[in-house]
C-alpha cells in the first residue's frame, strides 16, 4: 500500500466526532466549512472520527447525520455516500494510519516513549497553558525508533520529533500566524504502541488520502495546528489551508460543550425549532445581515469571506 496526497482544489470536509449530539457551536462551525467548500467549488466529504473509543456513543454517529440533515447540509462522500477515498470512519483506518506511523519510524521522526503525563509533569519546569499541558522534557529523545522491540512489555507511546523553530502559516481567518511547537507540548504524541494512533496523525493522514484542500474548524485547535503542518512535512505532503474560526460560547462566558443539552440540535428539533431559523441566527452572529430571518445553507455561499469574520467568541442566546 502507498500513502499519495490527492489534494482537490477547494475540497472540504465535515469531521464530527460521535461522543455525543452536535450543539450549536458545531453547527456554526460546519456551516463555515461547508460554505467554504461549496463557494470553492470543491467536494464536502463527511468523516467521523471516532478514534476515541473511551468517549464513543455508538448511537452519536447516526445522531450527528441526522443533525447535519437537518440544518440542511449536505455532503458529497461519507459513510453513508460512500466514495473512492473511504473508508470515511477513522476506526476503519487503522492500517493506513500504521502504514503512515511506519514511515515516519523509517525516518527517525518518531521515538518509543515510555513516560506517563505524571512523569511529564513532574520534569515539567516551565509555565504551560492549561489545555495544552506541560511541554515534554525529552526524556526519552535519546532511543531510536529501533529500540522499541527491547522494550519488552513495558508500555510506551510513539513521540514525534519536534525540530527547533517556529512553524507558520497563513490562516484564511486569523492571517499570518507563527508558533513554536518545540516550546509549546515539545515533541507529541503520534500513537500509542498496541492502542492505535493519535488524534494528529490520523487526521494528517485522512485530510491528505482524502483530498482535503482546506480546513475550517474551531480556533481551539490553534495549536494543533504546527504539529500537524510538520507531520505533512515529514510524510511529503503538502498541508491544507486553515482556518481557525471563533467558538460559541454561553452566556456565562464558557465555550459550549456536548454536556450542555439545551442548545443541543437535536433539543432543537424535538422543541419545534425550524432549522431556518437557525441558520438565520447563524448567519446574523457572522455579521451577513442585521437579522436572524429564515434562510437556508445555500442562502449564503456568496456571503461568506472567512478573513472578515467578527474576531470574539459568539455568545448564544438561541432558546
Amino acid at each position: 500500500m502507498t500513502l499519495r496526497q490527492d489534494r482537490r482544489p477547494g475540497a472540504g470536509r465535515l469531521a464530527p466526532s460521535p461522543t455525543g449530539g452536535l450543539h450549536v457551536g458545531h453547527a456554526r462551525t460546519f456551516l463555515l466549512a461547508w460554505l467554504a467548500a461549496r463557494r470553492a467549488g470543491g467536494p464536502v466529504i463527511l468523516r467521523i472520527e471516532d478514534l476515541d473509543a473511551s468517549r464513543v456513543r455508538p448511537e452519536a454517529a447516526d445522531a450527528a447525520l441526522v443533525d447535519l440533515r437537518w440544518l440542511g447540509l449536505d455532503w458529497d462522500e461519507g459513510p453513508d455516500h460512500g466514495g473512492p477515498r473511504g473508508p470515511y470512519v477513522q476506526s476503519e483506518r487503522r492500517a493506513l494510519y500504521d502504514e503512515a506511523l511506519d514511515r515516519l519510524k523509517a525516518d527517525e521522526r518518531v521515538y518509543p516513549c515510555t513516560c506517563t503525563r505524571a512523569d511529564v509533569e513532574r520534569a515539567a519546569a516551565a509555565p504551560h497553558a492549561e489545555d495544552e499541558g506541560p511541554t515534554y522534557p525529552g526524556a526519552c529523545a535519546g532511543r531510536s525508533a529501533a529500540d522499541a522491540p527491547a522494550l519488552g512489555d513495558r508500555p510506551f507511546a510513539w513521540r514525534f520529533r519536534v525540530p527547533a523553530g517556529p512553524v507558520a502559516w497563513d490562516d484564511l481567518h486569523l492571517g499570518r500566524r507563527e508558533v513554536d511547537p518545540a516550546r509549546l507540548g515539545g515533541d507529541f504524541l503520534v500513537g500509542r504502541n498496541g492502542i492505535g494512533p493519535g488524534y494528529q496523525l490520523a487526521v494528517v493522514v485522512d485530510d491528505a488520502l482524502m483530498g482535503v484542500d482546506q480546513v475550517v474548524r474551531g480556533d481551539d485547535l490553534v495549536p494543533s495546528t504546527p504539529r500537524q503542518i510538520l507531520l505533512y512535512r515529514a510524510l511529503g505532503w503538502t498541508p491544507p489551508d486553515f482556518a481557525h474560526v471563533p467558538l460559541v460560547v454561553g452566556p456565562d462566558g464558557r465555550r459550549l460543550a456536548k454536556r450542555d443539552g439545551s442548545i443541543k440540535l437535536a433539543t432543537l428539533r424535538e422543541r419545534g425549532v425550524d432549522p431556518r431559523l437557525l441558520i438565520g441566527t447563524l448567519a446574523q452572529s457572522c455579521g451577513w445581515t442585521t437579522s436572524d430571518e429564515p434562510s437556508s445553507p445555500s442562502d449564503w455561499i456568496g456571503a461568506l469571506d472567512l478573513a472578515i469574520l467578527p474576531e470574539k467568541p459568539w455568545t448564544v442566546s438561541f432558546p
